[in-house]
């Protein structure tokens, strides 16, 4: 048989397959079964076009291939590092890549209590207090993260730069992105919130606990 039609013919089915998995991909509304479907058509295009010597399919598929390789993995990858930290010591690392810097000066507001909550912020160096509490934050905490979570959404306390540092933020509506995407890790999302609210609510616990033990320790004649 002609090898022109047999390539012919396997280009025709492979194109059909290839456009069976395009057309599923539109069904779905989660990231990771999408680029999975998305890596199978691009790999049955390259497959059908290299018969055909079509090398500008060839390149296109392969490109494509490569960045719905990355995303599947970087997805892959943000599930294991909140999955880990739930597990382990409640950290907000793996937010990084999705967090944009912003330098802070000593005084500084960053946000005031009551008003809309929009981002969390990510300590990467410099002291910044709650204000109401009188809590001092230190290198690597989370702060407004519950803003996320309240019915109102609103800061619950106000921040202040008290020494020059800088902050990482990451907005609401990326998380949520990253929420609807995935639903693994809109999961283990939520345990590292409640987690690190229990968290927070010890240490408040513990410091009302050491404030009302001095007030109620005699002074001294």
């Amino acid at each position: 048989m002609d090898t022109s039609h047999l390539a012919q013919h396997a280009g025709t089915a492979g194109a059909l397959f290839a456009t069976i998995f395009v057309v599923a991909t539109t069904t779905m509304k989660t990231m990771i079964p999408l680029r999975v479907f998305g890596i199978l058509a691009n790999v049955i295009l390259i497959l059908t076009a290299i018969p055909a010597r079509n090398y500008l399919v060839i390149v296109v598929q392969l490109a494509m291939l490569f960045v719905n390789s990355y995303r599947l993995h970087q997805m892959l990858q943000l599930v294991r590092d909140v999955k880990k930290s739930v597990n382990s010591d409640l950290s907000m690392e793996w937010l990084k890549p999705f967090m944009t810097e912003r330098q802070c000066a000593a005084g500084e507001i960053l946000f005031y209590k009551d008003e809309k909550a929009e981002d969390m912020l990510y300590i990467v160096s410099g002291k910044f207090k709650l204000v109401e509490s009188g809590i001092v934050l230190p290198v690597g905490a989370i702060v407004g993260e519950m803003g996320m979570l309240s019915p109102s959404n609103t800061r619950t306390q106000t921040l202040e730069c008290v020494e020059a540092g800088l902050v990482l933020s990451v907005s609401y509506t990326k998380v949520e992105e990253l929420y609807v995407q995935n639903p693994a890790f809109g999961f283990y999302f939520l345990r590292l919130i409640s987690a690190r609210l229990f968290q927070n609510l010890e240490t408040l616990q513990q410091q009302l606990n050491q404030q009302t033990a001095s007030a109620a320790a005699p002074k001294p004649a």
